[in-house]
């Protein structure tokens, strides 16, 4: 007798999932029986649009993957990073199969850049997709929850956010697309707290995977020595983000956690490290030498991404 599937009769939404690890994401939750709303504005990796008509749309075809394996999935062409997009998104859902039970915030592209040479517009247009794509699907799903819970029906909700470990220490000359997705990690904590009366869980994940945006920096990894398997495949990444969208993750909520290849870690965030009190106003100079000795006591913080 089979085992039961994981995600067995959930709904689950996933933005950016055309390609890279959304695309992941959407087949190893059908996988595990879950009906999924595929999303994925179909642009370049800069975020420029693609020239692919709808019935040919990276959305479509994951879509399509799925149903040829047995599956359900819709395919959602819309800009989450609009209130129209967002909205039209979570009643896609709604409208198609009557319920939402998990949303995956993955959409995102890049422009990179040292700091003295970023434009204006490429700062917008990155921390639009990857900050505001994570609020407004997150804003109207968790909109849809709280009335569930408010009529009595408490939902066994989930969001899995999509952050980075630039977003975790930074990287050279990606600006724009760290701060964005530490701001990602914030709005994580932030909606774990608010939600968790309604029966909303929200966690996110620092991938490291070979994707579109990371090809050239993981080109040459492809099988972890002694294993036999390719590291940074996407596909890897895809388990735990099944797991935290699952009813089998209750309990789990306000946490970051690493991925890549066979590793999970979970990430501690700030901490207080030294400190001291004088009691009553330092001076400046006062203040810089207590500085100073507290930071002769701290740990080194890791290095910047590119260091």
């Amino acid at each position: 007798m089979n085992a039961p599937r994981l995600c067995e009769g959930r709904v689950v939404v996933i933005t950016g999932a055309g390609r890279g690890l959304g695309r992941a994401h959407a087949l190893a939750y059908a996988a595990e029986g879950a009906r999924v709303v595929v999303n994925d504005l179909g642009v370049g990796l800069d975020g420029t649009p693609d020239d692919a008509p709808a019935p040919d749309s990276p959305a479509a075809r994951v879509a399509d993957e799925i149903r040829t394996a047995g599956g359900e999935a819709i395919a959602h062409g819309g800009d989450i990073a609009t209130t129209e997009g967002a909205t039209s998104l979570i009643r896609t859902a709604l409208d198609t199969y009557g319920r939402l039970d998990t949303l995956v915030n993955n959409a995102g592209f890049l422009r990179d850049r040292m700091l003295v040479n970023l434009d204006e517009d490429d700062w917008d247009a990155v921390v639009r997709v990857h900050l505001k794509g994570h609020f407004l699907p997150l804003k109207h799903a968790a909109a849809h929850w709280r009335a569930e819970a408010k009529a009595g029906r408490t939902p066994v909700a989930r969001v899995v956010n999509t952050s980075s470990g630039a977003g975790l220490l930074g990287s050279v000359g990606q600006g724009n697309y760290s701060a964005a997705k530490a701001g990602i990690v914030a709005l994580t904590l932030v909606a774990a707290a608010e939600l968790q009366r309604y029966g909303i869980q929200v966690n996110a994940i620092a991938p490291a995977a070979r994707t579109r945006m990371t090809e050239s920096t993981f080109a040459e990894t492809m099988a972890a020595p002694g294993v036999g398997f390719d590291a940074m495949a996407p596909e890897n990444v895809s388990p735990l983000v099944v797991w935290l969208g699952s009813a089998a993750s209750t309990g789990v909520t306000g946490r970051v956690f690493e991925t890549e290849a066979g590793r999970i870690t979970v990430m501690q965030g700030w901490h207080p490290g030294p400190t001291t009190d004088k009691g009553t106003r330092w001076t400046p100079t006062e203040a810089g030498e207590a500085a100073l000795k507290l930071l002769a006591e701290a740990k080194e913080p890791r290095p910047v991404y590119g260091t």
